[in-house]
């Protein structure tokens, strides 16, 4: 038993979705009750006790886009990278980058990334990986990380033609096998999907291998129309739009998840929506590589399940909120615009997107719901309601100010300090190995 009380308790749940002085109750896995600190505290006398001191407990964060095998990229200058697009920021640094990836390197980016979204209280993480220098076991490296952190993970390989046939074959074989290994796996904490980079890098032939290869119980994780390049290539090569294609090829539906959608039309939304298909949002990635904004206000207002993730290029979601609510009110030049859409994306819509992969109910604390809880070093300086709590997070909040995280109900942080993993060892293991890998591609 384990109680985190005496904090100001955001649940979620809109029968009751504030608590001044509240407390939540962990009995193993999941949460056995919420209410008061003093009344939980009598009634569980031999819980553990973790005191928020007056900080917000709330429902631990899920991250629905993440690519762990950028985590060696942070500072990396590669000779000769000057980008001048999306096409050339995805050759110059992140193919270059996962094709100099072994197998260690993956599974120390996985370390890495997974202790940084355990300060941030990230539990759940969608994970789209790419390594064509080491594929085979790729996925399983990931795993490991996953166990020994703690940290829920729905895994796929990004399967692409842009390395050859017998590397895109490869990258097919490595979800399949992952897949059935994880619909095997009782946990609650591994789930696998297939994985595809984009439809500008795979053929037809690919496309119908991935399909041939893929169970029934899972869907596609793919990056959708990111760049204009993309739109550009598939109206050239195949006549048709880009969700036109996948919708031919049987990928939509509702265990797709479709990255970015940044140059889509109503009519491509329209297949979106009425295939109950998936969609996620990655803000700062898409300024950052100056690809454009996506009309993710739109898709929400449509009634089309879309969340919020981070493309690796954080592992914070507090980060994410705050560049997605500016990103939408200067792009759409109304100060109203995101205020409501991105809440509902990262706290609803995340949870049912994980929903559809994990049974265990995520993102939310009442009774029965998956023990994924974390307290949050805050103490408004204005005061807090059910009716602002929203606006307290995006103004007063950050990951970094995550003190406590627990996860499937075992403590993976308190008070800052990690309490599964020797955290000074992983890092220093990390460092060398990102300095080695820079090494590798600048002398080629």
């Amino acid at each position: 038993m384990l109680i985190l009380g005496n904090g100001r308790v955001v649940t979620r749940n809109p029968e009751c979705p504030y608590m001044e002085e509240g407390a939540v109750a962990i009995d193993g896995k999941v949460i056995c009750k919420v209410g008061p600190t003093d009344e939980l505290k009598k009634a569980y006398p031999d819980a553990e006790f973790i005191d928020a001191k007056g900080g917000v407990i709330m429902p631990a964060f899920i991250n629905t886009h993440e690519h762990i095998y950028s985590s060696f990229a942070r500072g990396l200058a590669i000779n000769g990278y000057n980008p001048t697009g999306l096409l050339s920021i995805l050759e110059g640094m992140w193919w270059t980058l996962d094709r100099n990836l072994t197998l260690n390197d993956t599974y120390l980016s996985a370390m890495a990334t997974y202790i940084d979204s355990i300060k941030n209280g990230v539990t759940t993480v969608f994970d789209h990986h790419a390594s064509f220098g080491a594929i085979k076991g790729s996925l399983f490296e990931i795993e490991r990380a996953a166990k020994e952190t703690g940290i829920r993970s729905c895994l796929c390989y990004e399967v692409s033609d842009r390395d050859g046939k017998d590397k895109a074959r490869e990258s097919v074989m490595e979800n399949a096998e992952f897949i059935r290994h994880a619909l095997k796996d009782d946990s609650g904490m591994i789930a696998g999907m297939m994985g595809m980079h984009a439809q500008f890098t795979i053929s037809d032939e690919t496309m119908e291998l991935a399909a041939a290869n893929k169970p029934d119980e899972v869907g596609y994780h793919i990056h959708v129309a990111e760049g204009i390049e993309d739109l550009h290539h598939c109206l050239k090569h195949y006549g048709k739009r880009i969700v036109d294609r996948l919708m031919d090829f049987n990928i939509l539906g509702e265990k797709t998840l479709l990255g970015h959608c940044i140059y889509i039309n109503p009519h491509e939304m329209d297949l979106i929506k009425d295939t109950n298909t998936m969609v996620v949002h990655n803000p700062e990635s898409n300024m950052g590589n100056a690809c454009g904004c996506p009309p993710t206000m739109e898709l929400v207002h449509r009634g089309i399940l879309t969340g919020l993730g981070t493309d690796g290029y954080t592992h914070d979601m507090m980060e994410s909120f705050k560049v997605a609510n500016i990103l939408h009110k200067h792009h759409l030049c109304d100060p109203n615009a995101a205020w409501g859409e991105v809440p509902k994306m990262l706290f609803e819509n995340n949870a049912k997107i994980a929903g559809r992969y994990f049974d265990q109910k995520l993102g939310v604390l009442e009774e029965g719901a998956a023990a994924d809880v974390i307290i949050v070093n805050y103490n408004p300086l204005t005061p807090m309601n059910e009716n602002n709590i929203n606006g307290h997070l995006v103004f007063g909040v950050t990951g970094h100010d995550v003190v406590t995280t627990v996860a499937n109900g075992k403590v993976l942080m308190k008070d800052r300090r990690l309490t599964e993993i020797d955290e000074a060892k992983v890092m220093a293991d990390c460092r060398q190995a990102a300095a080695e890998l820079g090494k590798r591609i600048n002398s080629r």
